[in-house]
């Protein structure tokens, strides 16, 4: 039987297992990845199965890590890098920005780099400072990257598989508050979405409610909170940050005239702005209000007690979609 329930860190195993049995190439680095089986034990058992030449415990230096898979990927290799928390990324941030992203364009597509950095992100956790952060616009802003996020176990299986089958380097975002929320995960039969492509969650006419990784079930709460009210909200997972499938949310704010962003991220130099901007451009005839965008403040990542007055929640949500159909 190809279908399972399992939770989002299982369903990033098993996508990791399968690419790794399916190409010797694959191959796996980070802190405590190997026999620890990971912070959140998403690579626990991977040892066992692929040895330490495939499934390596690195020093703790984040920078050396994405260094040795740029070295990696020139001898063909294909290595995944897990980043431990979101927080620690900033010291390969170097590597990834000046080495990773630009090394296919610089030789004019001579040399690929097919390399995966896994990174746990976004907060819920109650997590002490540099563990809760999201950093996607900084990679977005960055051409050569592409950046996937699932919010279910089945994205999570799937995504896993396209980051890790691509010749692009990608970064995979994924919602550390969500590991365990469990969903079904076909294994055998890919999704009708094409690759990258944005998913509509839940059909509606009246507004339309963008989300991502974390932020995706905070939405669909949303939507079925106004659905008791008398209306009909659209949610989209948008699943890949870089490249955003626009063309998807075109079609669905032109049909409602509507539009809410939510995600962790601060607002301010958020991935929602460029959202609102492309998306007024493409909409402005269809547009009934204005885009409306719900995030992070414009402040550090609060301590764990406060953070749950730091992250979007239904009421802000709600509150958002209150506003915009005022006008």
């Amino acid at each position: 039987m190809s279908i399972e329930k399992l939770p989002i860190a299982r369903a990033i195993n098993l996508g990791i297992r399968d690419a790794m049995r399916a190409d010797e190439k694959v191959m796996l680095m980070g802190e405590d990845i190997a026999r620890l089986g990971g912070v959140f034990r998403v690579t626990q058992g991977l040892l066992d199965e692929f040895g330490d030449l495939r499934v390596v415990d690195t020093p703790l230096g984040e920078a050396g890590i994405v260094g040795s898979a740029v070295g990696l990927a020139y001898r063909g290799y294909r290595p995944i890098c897990e980043i431990q928390f979101d927080g620690f990324v900033f010291p390969a941030y170097n590597q990834i920005t000046t080495q990773l992203a630009k090394t296919h364009y610089r030789t004019e597509g001579r040399v690929r780099m097919p390399v995966v950095i896994r990174i746990p992100y976004g907060g819920g956790i109650g997590a002490v400072e540099h563990h809760s952060e999201s950093p996607e616009a900084l990679f977005a802003h960055t051409a050569g990257l592409r950046i996937l996020t699932p919010s279910n176990a089945n994205d999570a299986y799937w995504l896993t598989r396209q980051a890790i089958e691509s010749d692009d380097p990608v970064i995979m975002l994924e919602p550390k508050r969500r590991y365990w929320v469990k969903g079904e995960v076909d294994t055998e039969n890919r999704p009708a979405l094409k690759h990258y492509e944005a998913n509509v969650v839940r059909e509606g006419a009246d507004l339309t409610l963008v989300s991502w990784g974390p932020t995706v079930p905070v939405a669909l709460e949303a939507a079925q909170a106004a659905e008791d009210d008398g209306l009909s909200l659209e949610v989209i997972d948008l699943r890949s940050l870089n490249p955003i499938d626009f063309d998807c949310l075109q079609a669905s704010v032109t049909k409602t005239g509507r539009l809410v962003i939510v995600h962790e991220a601060p607002v301010f130099g958020g991935l929602g702005g460029e959202i609102a901007a492309r998306l007024t451009e493409r909409c402005f005839y269809s547009l009934e209000a204005p885009v409306m965008r719900v995030g992070g403040y414009h402040t550090p990542y609060p301590p764990a007690r406060m953070e749950h007055a730091y992250l979007p929640d239904l009421e802000r949500v709600l509150d958002a979609v209150d506003r915009s159909l005022e006008h």
